[in-house]
C-alpha cells in the first residue's frame, strides 16, 4: 500500500484533508465534540476561542464530511500549484477564519440557534480566489455556489448558505489584495 504512495501525494492539501479527517474521528468520539468544535454562541458566551478555526474542521456526518473533502481536493490541488504550497495554506486558512467570523456576525445577530459546521464557506472562499484570476469559470463558480447553497434549502437541508456567499466574497476580495 505505502509502496504507491509517491511523493507528489503529499501535498498541503492533502494534507489538510488528512487533518480535517482526524478532526472528524476526534470529534465524533468526544461527547458534543460537533457543538465543541462547531461555530456557535459559546464562541462568546463561554470564551470557546477556537471555534472560528476548529469549525472549519468539524463537519456534520460523513457525507458531509466525504463531499466537502472531494471538492477541496479537486479544487485545492489545482490553486495549490497555482500558488504553491505555503501560499496555498495560508489562502485556505486566511480565508476561512474570516468566513467563520463573518457568518458568525450572521448567527449573532440573525439565527443564534446555528451551530456552524465543515469546510465548505473555505471551499467557497477558494473558488472566490478562482473566480478573480479565471474570468471566463467565474459565471459557472457562482451558479455552482447558488446551486449548492440554495437547492438544499428548497428540499429542506439545515444548510449555512451565508457561509457560502461570504466565502465567495471573502476568496475574492483576498485575491485582489493580494495580487500576485
Amino acid at each position: 500500500m505505502l509502496k504507491n504512495f509517491s511523493k507528489k501525494d503529499f501535498t498541503a492539501t492533502n494534507v489538510l484533508i488528512t487533518i480535517t479527517v482526524l478532526m472528524y474521528i476526534i470529534q465524533i468520539n468526544i461527547s458534543n465534540g460537533g457543538v465543541l468544535f462547531g461555530l456557535n454562541l459559546y464562541f462568546l458566551v463561554y470564551g470557546f476561542w477556537w471555534q472560528p478555526l476548529s469549525t472549519i474542521f468539524a463537519h456534520g456526518g460523513i457525507a458531509h464530511l466525504g463531499m466537502n473533502m472531494f471538492v477541496l481536493w479537486q479544487f485545492g490541488n489545482l490553486i495549490e500549484r497555482f500558488v504553491g504550497a505555503k501560499k496555498f495554506v495560508a489562502l485556505y486558512l486566511i480565508t476561512g477564519l474570516l468566513t467563520s467570523i463573518l457568518s458568525f456576525a450572521y448567527i449573532y445577530y440573525l439565527d443564534h440557534n446555528v451551530n456552524l459546521v465543515g469546510a465548505s464557506g473555505a471551499i467557497c472562499a477558494l473558488l472566490g480566489f478562482v473566480a478573480y484570476y479565471d474570468k471566463a469559470q467565474r459565471n459557472g463558480i457562482i451558479t455552482w455556489i447558488l446551486l449548492i447553497s440554495v437547492a438544499p434549502l428548497i428540499i429542506g437541508l439545515p444548510i449555512a448558505w451565508y457561509a457560502h456567499f461570504i466565502g465567495l466574497a471573502v476568496g475574492f476580495l483576498y485575491a485582489i489584495i493580494t495580487k500576485r
